[in-house]
């Protein structure tokens, strides 16, 4: 069974089975949405966050990794980087070069953490999260002797129950 055109010259093509195909992946879309619903509203009190920070913490962990393995150990950029040492990709291969050299991300990581830990509140909280983001950057950029007290410290100020 097919669908009639207006213009009057045939069939469009469009078959009833595709309707029914649409109609049932709109149904379990919508009950995938109802779900989510139910989710997010068993989740925003409390926890929203929390699964938040997981996501972003995940998503940083895979962009450190990508940003090591395609840029940093990748073997061709050290060919291009020859020949071509001012590309912005060569700039920025450089430029992280020197900061795992001093340790920047490291140290960073620990300053910001430790001051998190002494910080109430929300401003506490957040240099927290940024000490745990920099330690996770300086873990995934071999600077992991420092960057481990600081995900450990910054990791205890964010699980730390604040008084009102």
């Amino acid at each position: 069974m097919t669908l009639r055109d207006d213009t009057g010259y045939g069939t469009s093509g469009l078959s009833a089975r595709a309707f029914y195909y649409l109609y049932g992946f709109a149904r379990a879309a919508a009950a995938m949405l109802r779900a989510v619903g139910y989710f997010l509203e068993c989740v925003v009190s409390r926890r929203l966050p929390l699964v938040v920070l997981f996501f972003i913490l995940v998503l940083w962990l895979a962009v450190s990794y990508g940003l090591r393995y395609g840029l940093m150990e990748d073997v061709q950029w050290v060919g291009i980087c020859a020949d071509e040492a001012s590309k912005w990709q060569c700039q920025l291969r450089s430029n992280l070069g020197l900061l795992i050299h001093f340790g920047v991300f490291g140290w960073g990581a620990l300053i910001a953490s430790l001051v998190a830990f002494f910080v109430p509140r929300q401003v506490g909280r957040a240099l927290a999260v940024v000490g745990l983001l920099l330690g996770i950057l300086a873990l995934v950029l071999y600077t992991a002797s420092l960057a481990v007290f600081a995900v450990v410290i910054a990791g205890l100020r964010l699980v730390r129950n604040q008084r009102a």
